[in-house]
């Protein structure tokens, strides 16, 4: 009976020990597959967090935004500075043309003053002090005083009040007389005749063309004289005895005294 037991025992063995592996290979497989399971599980999902997309439309719109806003500022600033560049060169050429339209009018100014001195009439002597007056009596006249006496020292500039001819020039009056010392008649276009008397020096002749303000003697003190100055009429003839009063006359044509 010992002998059978134990020639079962083995047989017996055999199977436990064929299950055992079996159910070890079993495990081994599930414990393989499911390994195999997690490592896929977590080759996709890292694989999908890497792949994933990320959302950056919001970030790109708004550097598109700034974008634009700084070309819009920049295209700002060039037309206010292109504005500012344009304004300053019309103001320079207004500047320009006001300047220019200013000396064109001066000049113009000038020339018209020149042109009506030259047409016009002024006094024999630049500075003076009027003295004796016209129709003035007196020891120092045989008649009344016929002319304006014009205070000056010797060689003062004597001019010609107007433009015309030397018809006397000279002493002993120029033919009117030695009262008048050295003296010089102008007949002018108008009909009218300035008479410079009392001179020192005679710088012009008869028959010579002479223009307004031009020089035509220096003053001095010959002739009937009570001190240097110089006697200046206006007549109507170039003789003695047709004066009229010379102040009213020069201011009549404009020129003060």
């Amino acid at each position: 009976m010992t002998q059978r037991a134990t020639s079962h025992h083995p047989r017996r063995s055999a199977l436990r020990t064929r299950a055992a592996v079996l159910a070890a290979g079993l495990g081994a497989s599930m414990v393989l597959g499911a390994g195999a399971a997690f490592a896929a599980g977590t080759t996709t999902t890292t694989t999908a967090a890497v792949a994933a997309p990320v959302n950056t439309s919001g970030a790109v719109a708004a550097q598109a935004v700034a974008q634009a806003k700084a070309a819009a500022a920049a295209q700002h600033a060039a037309a206010v500075k292109h504005a500012a560049a344009v304004a300053h060169a019309a103001a320079v050429k207004q500047a320009a043309a006001k300047q220019a339209a200013a000396k064109k009018a001066a000049a113009a100014a000038v020339k018209k003053a020149a042109a009506k001195k030259a047409v016009g009439w002024s006094q024999p002597v630049a500075k003076y002090t009027l003295s004796a007056t016209f129709g003035k009596a007196g020891n120092m006249w045989s008649h009344a005083h016929s002319g304006q006496d014009f205070a000056v020292p010797i060689g003062t500039k004597v001019v010609a009040a107007h433009g015309g001819t030397i018809v006397k020039a000279g002493p002993n009056g120029g033919g009117d007389g030695p009262a008048y010392g050295n003296a010089i008649v102008v007949k002018h276009a108008n009909g009218k005749y300035s008479q410079y008397a009392h001179l020192s020096r005679i710088d012009v002749h008869i028959g010579q063309t002479v223009k307004t303000g031009q020089k035509i003697a220096l003053s001095g003190n010959t002739g009937n004289s009570s001190g240097p100055h110089v006697h200046f009429e206006i007549r109507t003839t170039p003789n003695y005895g047709s004066a009229v009063d010379p102040v009213a006359f020069l201011r009549s044509v404009g020129v003060t005294v």
